[in-house]
């Protein structure tokens, strides 16, 4: 089986193609919005518009297939930026009409969570979901990703990432804030917000660059943010292992790529005799394969749409979508 899959929820437009075996293809382009900016829905639209042919046949061409081979075409169908969404969805309801191909709605986040456990071959795991867009600690159970603890406000990727533009510090933030992090000598005081297993990250946003105005050394105030946000990631966490009892704990979304993240979730995995898998840094990001895989999946398991109901969903839950792929013994 082939399916070729878009993604388009934020800043990147992505195309991948896989069969049973992975992944074939994985083309990705991402928009950068100017120094100091956030990302721009309708500019970011317009430059997924301009890159997604290009990146179809690329991406068709390094798996050495045609649109006529493909068994399924995915989209994510959200959450996401309305206007960067509709590029991905128009472009996969423009195959799937001309081409007679069966269409596939895939969720942004449950992708995340796929392709992490395709490339780590994780098989039940804990799953702490660390994006631009997704800050949430999930299980499977029940035919659902369950929602063990989650972000109240930002995302601790839009947390950095806007800490990062208010220091001028180059796109993509978070490694150069981090970089900027090894060279601080001081923990200053953050707040730390964990309510229960919910955690908040606008607040230490707004304090970071508070302490910056205030004449605090941005090393030491770079390191005292990336730490704070990470150790309130480990709480949750740990609670939700020991709740759940599970052993195998997944690393998935942008954030993934940190190392100082990655030694953090080590030490909590190392407590509970858990393994710690942390997804490769090329389907880390926004990236087509993740899409083309979870299609993949809800594809063999009856899952498609119609091009009537495949209107975009922005603000759609991780826990609303069934997963009827998953079997646990």
């Amino acid at each position: 089986m082939i399916v070729l899959g878009i993604e388009s929820t934020a800043h990147t437009i992505g195309v991948g193609v896989v069969d049973d075996d992975g992944v074939l293809a994985n083309e990705n382009e991402t928009y950068t919005p100017p120094q100091g900016s956030g990302i721009h829905p309708r500019e970011a639209a317009d430059h997924h518009a301009v890159k997604a042919p290009y990146l179809v046949k690329k991406a068709l061409d390094k798996a050495r297939v045609k649109l006529s081979d493909l068994d399924a075409v995915a989209f994510s169908q959200g959450p996401g930026l309305g206007p960067a969404l509709r590029v991905g969805a128009t472009v996969a309801r423009f195959i799937a009409i001309k081409y007679g191909k069966p269409l596939v709605p895939v969720h942004h986040g449950v992708a995340h969570i796929e392709i992490a456990k395709m490339t780590t071959g994780a098989k039940d795991p804990l799953v702490l979901l660390v994006s631009g867009g997704h800050t949430m600690v999930t299980a499977y159970s029940g035919g659902r990703y369950r929602v063990f603890g989650e972000t109240m406000d930002i995302s601790v990727g839009n947390c950095l990432d806007m800490f990062a533009r208010f220091l001028g510090l180059p796109n993509p933030g978070v490694p150069h804030l981090e970089e900027c992090a090894s060279k601080g000598k001081v923990m200053l005081e953050l707040p730390y917000t964990v309510k229960g297993q919910d955690m908040s990250f606008a607040g230490l946003y707004t304090a970071a660059v508070k302490l910056v105005k205030g004449g605090k050394r941005v090393e030491d105030v770079c390191l005292s943010i990336v730490n704070t946000a990470y150790y309130m990631l480990a709480e949750v966490t740990e609670r939700a292992l020991a709740l759940l009892g599970k052993r195998e704990i997944v690393l998935a979304g942008g954030v993934a790529r940190s190392p100082i993240l990655r030694n953090i979730m080590e030490i909590v995995a190392s407590e509970y005799t858990a393994t710690l898998h942390v997804v490769p840094p090329e389907y880390a990001g926004d990236n087509g394969a993740m899409i083309a895989w979870t299609g993949l999946l809800a594809y063999k398991s009856g899952v498609t749409i119609s091009i009537e109901d495949s209107v975009i969903k922005q603000r759609w839950r991780i826990d609303e979508v069934p997963i009827p792929w998953v079997k646990l013994q």
